[in-house]
């Protein structure tokens, strides 16, 4: 049993190339349609994260800590929202570019409330995002929506932070 979970990962990807070759050979139609949108969604993330990875790292050399924790730590009150918010509307890429940014701040010293309203109006505020709907669903339909949504991003950010008190991003290497 031991040896299943050492090799879990090993295992799983062996079934997985086996499902997609035996899709191929017998012609089963979803299992071909797995591996194209398998390799889509990895040739997606090939090109995105690497730029990420790489902004994020410069982010962590060129920002003083202190910088971050004056703006978006304990103390900076409803500025520190408003930054995230405005940072968390040029994402672009979603959860898979905001997620490192996150993290980055954290460990740079923005508060947990903070942090975690960047990740929800990265999802809910992003620009491209913002200018598609409004073409199609109006204006007055995504004003609306930034205005109910933003605000209880803000107050469940607040409300979550409380419970992960003792709860850091941060991975130590102990």
């Amino acid at each position: 049993m031991n040896v299943l979970k050492k090799y879990k990962f090993i295992i799983m990807a062996f079934i997985w190339c086996l499902f997609i070759t035996l899709s191929y050979i017998i012609n089963f139609t979803p299992g071909k349609k797995i591996a194209v949108n398998f390799w889509e969604y990895m040739l997606s993330m090939a090109l995105i994260l690497p730029p990420v990875i790489v902004v994020t790292k410069l982010f962590e050399v060129w920002v003083k800590k202190e910088t971050v924790m004056k703006h978006l730590g304990e103390e900076s009150g409803i500025k520190g929202y408003f930054w995230v918010i405005l940072l968390s509307s040029t994402i672009v890429g979603g959860l898979a570019v905001s997620l490192p940014v996150a993290v980055t701040l954290h460990k740079k010293g923005a508060s947990m409330p903070v942090v975690l309203t960047f990740i929800g109006t990265s999802c809910v505020c992003r620009i491209p995002m913002t200018i598609f709907e409004a073409t199609y669903l109006g204006i007055e339909f995504t004003v609306i929506r930034w205005l109910i949504s933003i605000p209880l991003i803000i107050l469940s950010s607040i409300i979550v932070s409380k419970f992960m008190k003792d709860y850091s991003l941060i991975q130590s290497n102990d």
